[in-house]
């Protein structure tokens, strides 16, 4: 399936526009765009919500005909306890996560008790957990630790635009982790000229444009033939000079994206 998350409205929940998208907005912009599947990922609002604005929540995103999975940052045992909960809430069937989290870098061996603890559970509800490709730990590593664990629960989340500030290549991170890819992040990137020409930013760019092999993902991952893998659109959108122009961006971004996705079917 084809899904948006938080990050393709970045800029559209943040408080540098004038009115702030809600979560439930953003379920009804998703169904706008003839899409089903929403992804809460790292949107911290979330685990601040009492109780009934979960349920609320959740009510919502049923009465649009919304699939929901979840994102979070950190692997301690109670952290995946605590989505694990929110899944139930929100009937997820899919938590996404990263190795580190704000408060804690487990070397590789704490991570791989912390994950023993955490997936019997995950494993009994029938929810799968997804560790992201990211520039903080080596893809190399990450595949070991999950093929170590051996759990029908615990896969990866394929984004392979992070690990090019690990100086890795987003080829091979695609060819390392497609035995084991439960999800992906969908966004293409690039490298500009700063001023000057004093070096380069690398950010997004418009699905297509970028650097982002995404034919090579779908013929390498195959996640449409071998799934459920679902595809999440993300954006790395910079500022654009003013809110108008920046959540106008944002949204023709994720129209575009999705008119790619759909396209490669």
């Amino acid at each position: 399936m084809i899904g948006l998350g938080t990050y393709a409205f970045f800029w559209q929940h943040s408080d540098r526009v004038p009115q702030p998208l809600s979560l439930v907005g953003a379920f009804e912009a998703t169904r706008a765009l003839g899409v089903d599947l929403f992804q809460i990922c790292d949107y911290a609002p979330l685990e601040s919500m009492s109780d009934a604005e979960l349920t609320d929540a959740a009510a919502a995103a049923r009465d649009l005909g919304i699939t929901i999975e979840l994102g979070t940052k950190g692997i301690e045992p109670d952290r995946l306890a605590r989505f694990l909960d929110l899944a139930g809430v929100f009937e997820a069937r899919l938590v996404r996560s990263m190795l580190y989290s704000p408060d804690t870098r487990p070397t590789l061996a704490q991570a791989e008790e912390w994950l023993r603890v955490a997936l019997p559970a995950y494993e009994a509800s029938g929810v799968d957990l997804a560790l992201e490709t990211y520039e903080q730990v080596a893809t190399a590593d990450l595949v070991a630790l999950v093929e170590r664990i051996d759990s029908r629960r615990l896969g990866i989340c394929l984004d392979p635009a992070n690990v090019v500030a690990r100086l890795e290549l987003p080829r091979d991170c695609v060819e390392a982790t497609a035995a084991h890819v439960k999800n992906v992040h969908v966004k293409d990137f690039a490298f500009a000229r700063q001023d000057g020409w004093v070096g380069f930013t690398y950010g997004g760019a418009p699905m297509g444009e970028g650097l982002h092999d995404y034919p090579h993902l779908l013929d390498t991952v195959r996640p449409r033939e071998l799934g459920p893998v679902n595809e999440i659109v993300e954006h790395w959108l910079s500022w654009q000079t003013d809110p108008e122009t920046t959540v106008r961006t944002e949204r023709e971004w994720t129209r575009r994206t999705i008119e790619y996705l759909r396209s490669t079917t």
